[in-house]
């Protein structure tokens, strides 16, 4: 599943698109039959018609809104209260790599990840807080995430006691297993769980069918309620039509699979 996981990632690359079908292009412009230089340029003509639609965000955003809008509440200061803690999923981490050698820690994109349990610790003292991330590298030679994420919690003053880590996990169906294999982790008693809202559906079948109580706690959304009709990015529209086609496929492997 895992080498499965890192395919999947290339494929739902729109940018892979783009370069495969230029190199089919160029391939087909080599030969010297009319009907292939003719099917050449029709590739070529693709390409670049697939490269800039990626660019035009309402398209991209309408479709993760979907994802994203069944999870845009979250419970209040009163209803936390509830909770053992709160299950944070990895994936707020620059890679490995890019901490070496450094003194500071290393956030992506994905941020609210890491930052926004801070708040719901500081709003009920009792819960504790369980990230579930391993995988240094492809290679599995660098730090686990969990252990650059206890390094970014311990640097912001929370004692170590709340903290549990999981730093095995590779995948989201991982994250849940392994979680719930922890020692002081009782998987039936009310949970929070924290990662990003397109990726929330996935996570929430995923650890509900592996027999955890929780609740959804949705952050990181990558879209509002509309999109300006007039919004225009490659890199913010290819990263949007990445992470749509990278949780749609997953939660289809997964619903194949019975992991969801």
């Amino acid at each position: 599943m895992f080498l499965a996981s890192k395919l999947l990632v290339f494929l739902t690359e729109p940018l892979a698109w783009v370069a495969a079908l230029v190199l089919a292009a160029l391939l087909l412009l080599g030969r010297t039959q009319t009907g292939k230089r003719t099917w050449g340029l029709g590739m070529l003509w693709l390409a670049l018609f697939v490269l800039l639609i990626q660019g035009w965000e309402p398209l991209p955003d309408a479709l993760l809104r979907r994802l994203e809008d069944p999870y845009g509440s979250a419970p209040s200061v009163q209803e936390l209260q509830a909770f053992q803690g709160v299950v944070v999923l990895g994936g707020a981490l620059e890679p490995s790599y890019v901490w070496e050698g450094r003194s500071q820690v290393a956030l992506n994109s994905s941020a609210e990840r890491m930052l926004v349990p801070l708040a719901l610790l500081r709003q009920n003292p009792k819960l504790q807080l369980l990230f579930t991330g391993g995988e240094g590298d492809f290679l599995g030679q660098g730090l686990p995430e969990a252990e650059r994420a206890r390094i970014f919690y311990e640097s912001l003053g929370v004692p170590s006691e709340r903290l549990l880590m999981e730093d095995r996990s590779r995948t989201t169906s991982e994250n849940a297993v392994l979680s719930a294999r922890l020692t002081g982790v009782d998987p039936t008693k009310p949970w929070l769980l924290v990662t990003s809202a397109w990726h929330m559906g996935r996570a929430l079948a995923t650890f509900q069918k592996a027999g955890w109580n929780v609740t959804p706690y949705a952050v990181d959304f990558a879209t509002g309620s509309h999109t300006p009709w007039t919004e225009y990015s490659l890199v913010r529209g290819s990263r949007k039509w990445a992470l749509l086609l990278h949780e749609l496929l997953g939660l289809l492997a997964y619903r194949l699979s019975g992991q969801a």
